[in-house]
């Protein structure tokens, strides 16, 4: 049921836009934009990130204003730049259909509410946890699993302090950082964008510009372009503006290609994923 939800049109308001179209899982999870586009072809402002994993974060979108999973699927349904639709009017699309109406009934025992699609999307984007990289391999014993130069990489992203921010089970994804610890990056960047304050839309708290929940790196060979909006291509020019940004050191390219083989050694497994880390 949930499944089949997440890769439904009549989600959005003009029967044109599914979950699956910004968060693409044959491919990472993503869209490969920069932005995704809505309905009518409108352009939003935030990069669409990965939904495999997305369970384990400790909240949800960029600036963690959802808490749950629940609570992310009412963001996209009713933004004007995303579905651009109702709960009203998607309900009552679906329960005009016989065949969804009834397995709503099926398996919630009456027909579709706001609550229910909510919970059978939910359930289905939990079952999205990739398995097997290897890296969690080579975590579990198997030296060969990753090559020397991941190995170096693997040293190296935790000798420059990539570690303090990705950590955990999904190498990141459980705590804020602010984007620009060391080296200012929003006066140099480019011009600031009300997205750009992060946390702070949502608590109007000064110490919060700026901030955002740290992504995690599982997969992330899979889902550039790179950063809240978008605007990094690669995971060279990633790893070089993080050490600049973040961790106030010019990283040697040499070093570089260590950290990024490292990363690509995070790609893992799933039956929906078919995109293999290139």
């Amino acid at each position: 049921m949930g499944r089949a939800l997440f890769h439904d049109p009549r989600l959005s308001a003009d029967d044109s836009i599914s979950c699956a179209h910004c968060h693409d899982l044959a491919n990472g999870g993503v869209d490969g934009q920069a932005v995704s586009s809505g309905i009518d072809g409108r352009k939003g402002k935030m990069n669409a990130p990965t939904v495999f994993n997305s369970s384990l974060n400790f909240r949800q979108f960029w600036d963690g204003r959802a808490a749950t999973l629940e609570e992310q699927i009412n963001g996209p349904i009713t933004r004007a730049v995303e579905m651009g639709s109702s709960w009203p009017n998607v309900v009552a699309k679906l329960n005009g259909d016989p065949q969804m109406k009834r397995r709503f009934e099926e398996a919630f025992g009456g027909p579709a509410t706001a609550d229910r699609v909510r919970r059978a999307i939910a359930d289905f984007e939990r079952s999205l946890i990739t398995l097997d990289s290897p890296f969690d391999r080579y975590l579990q014993g198997d030296q060969d699993a990753i090559s020397d130069q991941a190995r170096e990489g693997y040293r190296l992203f935790k000798r420059y302090g990539c570690a303090a921010c990705h950590q955990g089970r999904l190498v990141g994804g459980n705590l804020y950082q602010k984007l620009g610890v060391a080296e200012p990056f929003f006066a140099v960047a480019h011009v600031v964008e009300h997205e750009d304050f992060g946390r702070y839309n949502v608590t109007a708290r000064e110490q919060d510009k700026h901030l955002f929940k740290v992504p995690s790196l599982r997969n992330v060979a899979l889902t550039a372009p790179y950063l809240h909006d978008g605007a990094v291509n690669t995971l060279e020019q990633m790893v070089r503006l993080m050490g600049r940004h973040q961790l106030g050191v010019e990283i040697p390219r040499n070093n570089v290609d260590a950290i990024v083989a490292f990363l690509h050694t995070l790609t893992g497994k799933h039956p929906e994923l078919k995109a293999t880390t290139p």
